[in-house]
């Protein structure tokens, strides 16, 4: 792969904001809420809701991460075979 091939692939940390924002936004329609639904919510309730979709994006991120770490390994290690 050439060099250009590589920069133009986006990585984990190039998508991580949008996954980010789009775990947190899942998070809060299942609590039957849109992001900007909270704007409207007294302070303290959004900045719980914020909280706990905080915590859950993050707890995905994390699997994510994981497994792209394993798919890495293992794609290294089918290359090297």
């Amino acid at each position: 792969m050439s060099s250009n091939q590589n920069n133009s692939r986006k990585t984990l940390d190039d998508i991580y904001p949008f996954l980010e924002k789009m775990l947190i936004e899942t998070y809060l329609k299942g609590k039957g809420y849109a992001l900007e639904d909270l704007k409207y919510l007294p302070k303290a309730a959004a900045k719980q809701f914020l909280t706990e979709a905080s915590n859950y994006a993050s707890g995905k991120l994390a699997e994510v991460e994981v497994k792209a770490h394993l798919m890495q390994e293992l794609h290294d290690a089918y290359i090297n075979e």
